[in-house]
């Protein structure tokens, strides 16, 4: 099977080209935000069935996946990252952003059954300087935020206060146009890469020096990088980028349209969590960078707050490349009601190495942690034993690198 960075799976099989923006109705939108960037292609591919859905969020569980509420069995799921790749359900990470390709999801449920899955990150690339007390970081010349709901990689003991400068790192998350700065959901430590890379907007165009900058990283380019998309100060793309600058510039070797998204076609569901990353005004606006037209929308809390870099939720359908919104409703992040009841994350699974001295077992790829205040449903912390299946909800620890469980329930296997 092709592994081309914009080719994706639309079923057992089957390939065809990715084009996030067609159809007259997207033109009109791109018109709008043109000065945002966008991307192109054409119209010649049929459009996946409008039977199907499409969800884009972080990852907040296992059982099989959790996004947006919504628990995806993905059994029988292709699994693959933005450039393609093949991947199995153990490499999907809690608080990773993620594209479902669905059925219809039943929504009393609260499932649906994926049939493909998209992961990918915002950067990847070396600590440049670590602010613990602010909250923040910067990798490869990106301001990243750091919130209660970011997910650390174990490895990385401490959270935020583990990670050194020069340690190399990818970033999951979302742009935030009004702090200039990615939202981290999850942070990983790597050991080793071939390529660095950075999503973000375009500025200081020099077409004579072949050069630009994304942040703070000044980015130069020759005639053996591949640009797969115009270059316009402005634009969100993608660059890959040797890992040794020269000249104090990234040396790019590949120049990709910034939209992450895997829908080339129309769904008759969609959800979307995410940032708006381009706005016109509050019906007509991009959450990382899927143009929405919310003109016929209801908005839970008015549309007052929608607004560059406002963290939303916008359910409707895809038609032509655009989101047609029936509800847009705004995320308050300064909201702990349900962090406080132990909501955030919610894990299915059998338990493995279980480790009763230290009150803590491993599921799903996560380190759960009990304690005195763990409530328990169908059984107690004695019956706890490794291949026992259990439902966790729960919060993450201070340093983001593990669950803390507010309430463990016996699973039928």
């Amino acid at each position: 099977m092709s592994s081309h960075p914009l080719v994706h799976r639309a079923g057992a099989g089957a390939a065809r080209p990715f084009h996030p923006w067609r159809g007259p109705l997207a033109a009109c939108v791109l018109a709008l935000l043109a000065a945002c960037g966008g991307g192109g292609g054409d119209a010649t591919d049929p459009p996946v069935a409008a039977g199907t859905s499409y969800t884009a969020g972080a990852i907040t569980g296992f059982g099989s996946v959790i996004v947006n509420g919504v628990r995806f069995d993905d059994s029988g799921a292709e699994i693959e990252d933005e450039d393609g790749g093949r991947h199995g359900a153990d490499d999907l990470k809690l608080g990773a952003q993620v594209e479902v390709i669905a059925s219809s999801i039943d929504r009393a449920a609260g499932t649906g059954v994926a049939t493909l899955i998209r992961f990918g990150s915002e950067i990847k690339g070396p600590v440049e300087a670590v602010d613990v007390a602010a909250g923040r970081l910067t990798v490869l010349g990106q301001a990243v935020i750091v919130t209660p709901r970011t997910v650390f990689d174990d490895r990385l003991a401490g959270g935020l206060a583990g990670v050194a400068v020069d340690a190399l790192v990818e970033v999951h998350g979302q742009y935030d146009a009004a702090q200039a700065a990615v939202v981290a959901t999850r942070i990983e430590h790597e050991d080793s890469t071939s390529e660095y890379k950075l999503r973000g907007e375009l500025q200081s165009l020099d077409t004579a020096a072949r050069s630009f900058r994304i942040g703070d990283a000044l980015i130069r380019y020759d005639d053996t990088t591949r640009l797969d998309t115009a270059l316009a100060n402005g634009a969100r793309v993608k660059v890959r980028l040797q890992t040794t600058p020269v000249d104090g510039a990234w040396v790019a070797t590949r120049v990709q349209g910034g939209r992450s998204g895997l829908d080339d076609g129309d769904h008759a569901e969609a959800e979307v969590t995410g940032r708006i990353t381009a706005w016109t005004s509050a019906t007509t606006f991009s959450v990382d960078g899927l143009p929405v037209d919310a003109s016929t929308a209801t908005f839970r809390e008015g549309p007052a707050g929608v607004v560059l870099g406002a963290l939303v939720e916008v359910e409707g359908r895809i038609e032509n490349g655009v989101l047609i919104a029936t509800k847009v409703h705004l995320e308050d992040e300064d909201d702990d009601s349900e962090h406080e009841r132990g909501e955030d994350y919610e894990l299915h699974g059998a338990i493995s190495g279980l480790d009763t001295a230290a009150r803590q077992f491993h599921l799903r790829g996560v380190t759960v942690h009990y304690s005195d205040s763990t409530a328990w449903r169908d059984l107690g912390e004695a019956q706890l034993a490794d291949g026992l299946q259990v439902e966790v909800k729960g919060n993450l620890s201070a340093d983001g690198t593990r669950l803390e469980a507010t309430r463990i329930s016996a699973e039928d296997d």
